[in-house]
């Protein structure tokens, strides 16, 4: 089969470049304006990084990398925020400048001329309008565009995660490829981190920095003491209560404070995963939030992926939005497997 070359736009430290690469595609660079993502990016994947404001880069600069043989596909996840349900009532996120990184990636689809396009996204952005002119300017240029509302436990990914994707090829109607998972055998958050090492809160793991936890203070402790797995800060005695979960504007936020469970998928992974307080991230049983290598390996990453550039002083929030901003990998890999899928029918379709 001809060789699938890809350039992963917005890549981050590597999530889809990772997932591409185990599916057998080959990835050329990725570009990212975010500088401390190029360690993580580089010595994982090995890969150049090129950091580059999507704005100013051209398709001309692109098509140089490509080689002269094989396909080329162009790939990307957008920064989703200006679409997220975080982010729905704000009513000036029409004038974020992340509003206008999907118009770019248009702009660059245009000028590349790629003969498979994919993006990962949020869900709410096919709600946007933006985004159903995003799919029309690709049917001009000639492409069969669909998009997928994916449930990522269907494909291995052991987090309750929805995410949107797009796939699109110059040569034929391309679909992504069959759930590998059902209800009934999901992978649930202790197949993928029950094997860790236990950790108090604050503490880190000497045999992977990685995995290290947020320090708690003494009545964070009491509050996640009284947590129950699925549970809400309602099982708290009344003194621990937040008084802002006692009016009724924050009565409806009964995740946060929340304690995972160990036999279902986790909750979606934020870039604020390692902090109780942001939705159910505590450990099912250890009474901490979940570590950074924990969030990790439930974003699919695998277990010797680092994340720790020797170079730069370490921040927990750093490396935390790096995980939760990633593609998770196994997703990546579900769509090199649908484009390389695509490939192998199209050209049996050829030769009969």
């Amino acid at each position: 089969m001809v060789k699938v070359n890809a350039i992963d736009l917005f890549c981050g430290v590597g999530g889809l470049t990772r997932g591409l690469l185990d599916a057998g595609v080959n990835v050329l660079a990725g570009v990212d304006l975010d500088a401390t993502c190029q360690f993580a990016y580089e010595i994982n994947n090995h890969i150049p990084f090129i950091k580059e404001d999507i704005t100013q880069l051209t398709g001309n600069s692109i098509n140089k990398i490509y080689p002269k043989d094989g396909i080329k596909a162009l790939v990307g996840c957008a920064p989703c925020q200006p679409f997220s349900k975080h982010t729905q009532k704000d009513k000036n996120r029409n004038k974020k400048s992340k509003w206008g990184l999907l118009y770019q990636f248009k702009r660059l689809i245009e000028e590349v001329n790629p003969t498979i396009v994919s993006m990962e996204n949020v869900p709410d952005l096919m709600k946007q309008h933006i985004f159903n002119e995003f799919v029309y300017s690709l049917s001009e240029l000639g492409y069969h565009v669909n998009s997928y509302n994916v449930h990522c436990p269907q494909y291995g990914i052991p987090q309750s995660r929805n995410r949107l994707v797009l796939l699109a090829s110059k040569l034929a109607p391309i679909e992504i490829m069959e759930p590998t998972y059902s209800k009934g055998n999901f992978v649930t958050t202790i197949d993928a981190i029950g094997h860790l090492n236990k950790l108090n809160a604050g503490d880190v793991d000497l045999s992977d920095p990685l995995h290290r936890c947020a320090s708690f203070t003494p009545i964070t402790l009491k509050r996640i003491r009284q947590s129950k797995p699925g549970g809400t800060w309602r099982d708290w005695d009344e003194e621990l209560i937040l008084n802002c979960h006692k009016k009724s504007s924050g009565r409806t936020y009964g995740s946060v404070y929340g304690r995972m469970e160990w036999g279902k998928p986790s909750p979606t992974m934020t870039t604020q995963f390692f902090n109780y307080g942001t939705g159910r991230f505590g450990h099912p049983e250890q009474d901490r939030a979940l570590s950074l290598r924990e969030g990790a390996i439930l974003q699919t990453f695998p277990e010797s992926y680092n994340f720790l550039d020797p170079e730069r002083e370490f921040s927990i929030g750093v490396i935390g939005r790096h995980i939760g901003n990633a593609v998770p990998v196994k997703l990546g890999e579900v769509i090199g497997l649908s484009i390389k899928k695509h490939l192998r029918e199209y050209e049996n379709g050829k030769k009969k």
